[in-house]
C-alpha cells in the first residue's frame, strides 16, 4: 500500500516535471526564420484529501485563505479561472479525494515562472501571524494532496 502511493506521488511529480519544460513541446530548432508563439491556457488540477471530518474545515479555510489570491491573480490576467468540484458519491480510499480545484493559467509560462505573491498575501492578510496558522491548519487537516497539468485530447483529429 505505501509503495504503491510512493510510486503514484512519484510518477505525478515525474509527468509534472515534463509537463513544465519548456523543451517537451518545442519542436526542432528553427534557423533562420521568426516563429510566431501562441501562449495557449494550461491546466492544472489540485487533488485535497481530507482526514476524514474534515472536509468542510478545509474549504472554510481555502476560501478564507487561499481563494482571494486567486481571485487577485484572475484580476492580474495570470489566470483566467478557477473552479473547484467534490465528488458526489465516495470511492475507494486509495483513489479517494475531496476537493478538486482546476486553474486555468494563462500560459505554461506564467504557470511555473517564480511568481512572488508575498506582497498581496501581506495585502490581503496583515495579521500574518493569524494567516500563517490558519495556512498551516488547511495543511495538517490533508491526507494528501497532488497536483495534475492536464490537457485536452483532440478526439476528432485523425
Amino acid at each position: 500500500m505505501i509503495a504503491a502511493r510512493i510510486f503514484w506521488i512519484l510518477a505525478v511529480i515525474f509527468m509534472a516535471t515534463l509537463a513544465s519544460s519548456p523543451r517537451a513541446h518545442a519542436g526542432p530548432p528553427q534557423s533562420g526564420t521568426t516563429v510566431e508563439t501562441k501562449e495557449e491556457p494550461y491546466v492544472v488540477e489540485y487533488y485535497y484529501k481530507t482526514k476524514w471530518g474534515h472536509a468542510e474545515e478545509f474549504l472554510t479555510l481555502f476560501k478564507k485563505n487561499h481563494y482571494p489570491l486567486l481571485r487577485k491573480e484572475m484580476e492580474m490576467g495570470r489566470i483566467l479561472r478557477v473552479s473547484m468540484t467534490a465528488p458526489r458519491l465516495h470511492s475507494t480510499e486509495d483513489g479517494r479525494w475531496d476537493y478538486r480545484v482546476t486553474i486555468v493559467f494563462k500560459s505554461a509560462a506564467i504557470a511555473n515562472d517564480s511568481f512572488d505573491s508575498e506582497g498581496i498575501l501581506r495585502q490581503l492578510y496583515p495579521d500574518q501571524d493569524s494567516y500563517k496558522k490558519a495556512e498551516q491548519r488547511r495543511f495538517e487537516i490533508l491526507d494528501a494532496h497532488w497536483d495534475l497539468p492536464i490537457k485536452d485530447v483532440a478526439l476528432d483529429k485523425r
